[in-house]
């Protein structure tokens, strides 16, 4: 009853837009004057068909797309013949389905189904009619926008074939109502690392012959099943992917953890490397927070206003395919390794005046020399790991700034409170007692260089004195004997 009524409120509003019109729709001259009549109203956002199970369709026609389409010549009562002569019928239906099954009988009308079998992928529809699935036509070619397409019939190679409709602006429609685009970009296409692989290397059961029909019940369905094509080629990826995080997700139901086309793309799937901009981007598109965190840091400022390739982008720390949690040990204890990838060689930071010392520094200092224990520890003896500092407790993750100029007195002032997560007595004072990354000298920490010399003088004295008092003891026993 409240779908009637919607249906009868919509067909009143559209006669008193009617009314009104007046001339508000642009003047077509290519457009019959029943369309131009029909336009009047529906070339206005806002009319909405409803139906009884309160679903509802737009009624809106762009009067530009409907000229580029292959029904440009066509007038609306030959697709619409219950709205002929400023007639216009109150049509009740269940549902948008029984909608479109209807509207597609009209087709039919015109394009026999001797014409459907000139076509594989209609050969299959026809064959599922038989079984009780309806043909609705509007969800491969649309409504208003048909594309016309070519007339040849003899194809030089698959992709030729596939092109004959995929080079042409058609959706594919969901359970939901969402859906995707089915037009193929050729030079997009051609350009892309799969550019000479033929269509049905990804879409196998797909051919000249075969097309088959498949129903998916959103368009994130649609995007897992279509990704498991690609460990048909690319297996051993595929097998490291199911150890990171994103499986984890996704076995766990979170249908939004990312798969192998949404971070490579379908059809222009290009090669990963050339450009770091293009990595770091795909990963903002479901961790955009961090993103902007990272651009805010010394190494995003540098790729993204300085274009440096050399800075890190999030693949190098999180890796492509094994994305481990970085909230776990093994991860967190991973760091000073993933760290000295760049700051231990020497041909990439001494470019930009920075040493190679800051990698020996920790690895020497107290953090450092716990961390290497407590992993043997961990390995040999099956203990648990301990919370030990890394680089990302004084530097940050994400939000890493420079340790020079202006950005040094806030690292510093950070650095207390670092300190303070482990050590809870720590005061002001506390973070001058480690010496950094600096190696000591007589201009930086002049105490602990002139103490570091006297025990690099004396201990080398003491071993010696202690070897003279051994040979000196045996000479004395064999003397006296």
């Amino acid at each position: 009853m409240k779908g009637r009524q919607r249906s009868l409120r919509g067909t009143l509003l559209l006669f008193i837009l009617t009314l009104s019109a007046g001339g508000a729709a642009a003047d077509h001259a290519l457009l019959s004057d029943e369309a131009r009549r029909c336009l009047d109203c529906h070339a206005r956002p806002g009319i909405i068909k409803y139906f009884q199970n309160n679903e509802s369709l737009i009624a809106y026609v762009d009067p530009d797309k409907f000229l580029a389409s292959a029904h440009n010549s066509l007038s609306c009562a030959g697709c619409h013949p219950d709205f002929t002569g400023g007639k216009h019928a109150v049509r009740v239906f269940k549902s948008k389905a029984q909608y479109r099954v209807r509207s597609s009988l009209i087709c039919r009308q015109c394009h026999a189904d001797e014409q459907f079998k000139q076509h594989a992928v209609h050969r299959g529809l026809l064959l599922e009619e038989k079984s009780g699935k309806p043909i609705i036509c509007v969800n491969c070619h649309g409504s208003h926008t048909i594309s016309q397409l070519s007339g040849k019939s003899s194809f030089t190679n698959e992709e030729q074939y596939c092109l004959k409709c995929h080079d042409h602006s058609a959706t594919m429609r969901f359970n939901n109502d969402e859906t995707i685009p089915l037009k193929v970009d050729h030079q997009l296409l051609k350009i892309s690392v799969h550019g000479k692989l033929s269509c049905s290397d990804c879409h196998f059961g797909f051919s000249s012959e075969e097309h088959p029909h498949r129903n998916f019940r959103t368009r994130r369905d649609f995007t897992l099943a279509s990704s498991e094509s690609c460990r048909r080629c690319h297996f051993d990826k595929y097998t490291k992917t199911l150890e990171s995080i994103h499986y984890t997700m996704l076995s766990q139901g979170k249908l939004s953890a990312p798969v192998c086309t949404d971070c490579h793309g379908a059809h222009e799937v290009y090669a990963v490397g050339k450009e770091r901009i293009v990595s770091a981007k795909r990963c903002q598109r479901c961790h955009a927070k961090e993103y902007d965190t990272y651009a805010g840091s010394v190494h995003g400022n540098a790729l993204l206003n300085e274009h440096n390739q050399d800075v890190p982008v999030c693949v190098d720390c999180h890796t492509a395919h094994t994305i481990e949690d970085p909230l776990s040990m093994n991860y967190r204890e991973r760091i000073p390794e993933m760290c000295s990838n760049c700051h231990a060689k020497k041909e990439v930071v001494g470019k930009y005046g920075l040493s190679t010392d800051v990698v020996r520094t920790y690895l020497s200092d107290f953090h450092g020399v716990s961390l290497g224990l407590y992993k043997m520890q961990k390995g040999e003896f099956a203990k648990p790991g301990k919370v030990i500092a890394v680089c990302t407790d004084c530097h940050g993750t994400h939000n890493i700034m420079n340790t020079r100029g202006a950005e040094a007195a806030v690292v510093k002032a950070n650095l207390l409170k670092r300190c303070q997560k482990c050590h809870a007595d720590a005061n002001e004072h506390f973070p001058d007692a480690w010496l950094s990354h600096y190696e000591p000298s007589l201009k930086q920490a002049p105490l602990v260089f002139l103490a570091g010399l006297t025990y690099q003088i004396f201990i080398p004295i003491l071993l010696v004195g202690f070897v003279l008092q051994i040979l000196l003891h045996i000479w004395r026993y064999a003397v006296n004997r």
